[in-house]
């Protein structure tokens, strides 16, 4: 992993139904590669990347969580420490779009009230396939008070901004006093404000992991 100091380092977490492409968005954003092979996640798998923010360089570690109902227990004890979600859901298959409002709750009950959480219609890629309408997507978010884009991990669209709108909005949070940044609780930990050079290079993944669909 890379030493290279930063300002902050916030914590990051993957939630969605199983299949929806949570370890893909991962691997797109922090080794810049899309895997099309399917291996479901077990447990939680990890990810780490620096990125620049107001020329600060903020590292992002993320958890990427399994779908499957039997590890929801794992998940929920990682809400807690988290300053940021991605709610992922698969535009193909509406199924994964009609159970969000489970994921919301969970999320809601069990993490910090201030944590930012990103809305994501994955797999554009596959429109023509299109089960969930973008305007669905946006009003589920709008209704809950989230962020929303879609994206695809097989192409990269939006996949970066995703997970760099989500650290943005919780940087100015920060900056407006929204948390109290000496709780690490939060999932926020402040580092050495302005040092290093070239915070976009990308940490390696800590774990090899499996693919996953776009």
């Amino acid at each position: 992993m890379s030493s290279m100091a930063y300002a902050y380092l916030f914590k990051y977490i993957i939630i969605g139904d199983t299949g929806v492409g949570k370890s893909c968005l991962l691997l797109q954003f922090t080794d810049k590669r899309f895997q099309p092979v399917h291996d479901l996640t077990i447990g939680v798998e990890f990810g780490a990347r620096m990125i620049m923010i107001d020329n600060k360089p903020i590292k992002l570690q993320i958890w990427d969580t399994a779908g499957q109902e039997s590890f929801r227990s794992i998940t929920r004890s990682y809400y807690r420490g988290a300053a940021g979600a991605l709610l992922v859901y698969d535009i193909t298959r509406r199924e994964t779009f009609n159970h969000l409002a489970t994921w919301l709750e969970d999320a809601r009950q069990h993490a910090n009230a201030n944590m930012t959480i990103m809305l994501i219609g994955n797999k554009s890629d596959l429109a023509h396939r299109r089960a969930v309408s973008f305007e669905e997507g946006q009003q589920f978010a709008k209704e809950h008070g989230l962020i929303f884009m879609e994206t695809s991990a097989k192409t990269s669209q939006n996949v970066e901004e995703a997970f760099i709108d989500t650290a943005s909005k919780i940087y100015h949070k920060i900056q407006d006093g929204v948390f109290d940044i000496s709780n690490e609780a939060n999932g926020i930990k402040v580092g050495y404000a302005g040092v290093g050079q070239g915070g976009a290079n990308r940490d390696t993944l800590a774990t090899q992991r499996g693919g996953c669909c776009s």
